[in-house]
């Protein structure tokens, strides 16, 4: 190899250095979800304060709602990427607001993702004006472990504490609609090990298992709700959709599942026919309820 190949190389290596750091650039800044300190946070855990990154649509393109999203990853990490900012990306191109949760992680354990969740609900309901969408079209997507926080704060919600001092505090955390991708739901003998470990620790208490696997916790008011899964998911079994999607019938909510004959865990992380396959049914799902024009 010559000098002017290496030169050449080293140039596109530079072209390219340049061009990832101006797509960094181009991205929309994290914010803390707690700029006054989170509740619960570990001091000697510097950099696990939980944010938001807000991606919005093109102007004058907004459908008037907005979708926070909660990326997989079994509670030990957070896919920011292809089940985050990419997702967020997907969703402004058909008008919706993207909001992407870094929620903390193990070594934290329940209740805090859940309260991270939740606060994310209640943060981007009292910037609905600013955001220009509707306060009651604000709902939440989550992946893999994501879809477990996501079902969990569909489940467990309130409207809020009249009486807080963070005005923020005040609002409902309830999702007006959710999509779960492959996710996680139960914490009893169907559920992906690591997540329940990550999330409850390695012994939880049958309480606790019966208190986070959320087919058990749904109820009239649990939000309108569209799946997707493979029936042959390695990983996190199909199982868990399906529990989820026969309770909300049960319980008389409006939901929807997609279960994939192929595909393996991730559908293919971002790419592929899968991938592709579940984004067109939620979005006739999203235009069948609405949220999307046709």
């Amino acid at each position: 190899m010559n000098v002017y190949t290496n030169l050449s190389l080293w140039s596109c290596g530079f072209a390219l250095m340049l061009l990832a750091s101006a797509a960094v650039a181009a991205e929309p800044a994290a914010e803390l979800l707690w700029p006054g300190g989170a509740p619960l946070l570990d001091a000697n855990r510097p950099g696990t304060a939980p944010t938001i990154t807000v991606h919005m649509p093109e102007a004058g393109k907004s459908n008037g709602a907005a979708v926070v999203i909660c990326p997989g990853g079994g509670y030990g990490g957070v896919v920011m990427s292809y089940e985050g900012h990419d997702v967020a990306k997907w969703l402004n191109g058909y008008g919706f607001v993207g909001i992407v949760v870094k929620y903390r992680v193990s070594p934290y354990r329940h209740p805090v993702e859940m309260l991270d969740g939740q606060r994310a609900m209640r943060l981007a309901r009292s910037r609905a004006r600013q955001l220009n969408v509707d306060p009651n079209r604000i709902g939440i997507m989550g992946f893999s472990a994501g879809g477990h926080l996501a079902s969990t704060v569909g489940t467990h919600f309130d409207a809020g504490d009249p009486k807080a001092a963070d005005p923020i505090d005040r609002l409902s955390c309830r999702p007006d609609f959710m999509v779960l991708v492959y996710p996680v739901i139960t914490m009893g003998s169907k559920t992906h090990g690591g997540s329940r470990a990550n999330l409850l620790g390695r012994s939880p208490s049958p309480e606790l298992i019966d208190l986070l696997s959320n087919e058990k916790q749904v109820t009239k008011q649990t939000p309108p709700t569209f799946l997707a899964h493979s029936k042959v998911d390695g990983a996190v079994p199909v199982a868990n959709s399906r529990m989820f999607y026969d309770a909300l019938k049960a319980h008389g909510v409006p939901a929807e599942f997609f279960e994939l004959q192929t595909g393996g865990h991730g559908l293919g992380c971002g790419n592929g026919a899968e991938w592709a396959a579940w984004q067109a049914k939620c979005l006739e799902w999203f235009k069948a309820r609405g949220l999307v024009k046709g």
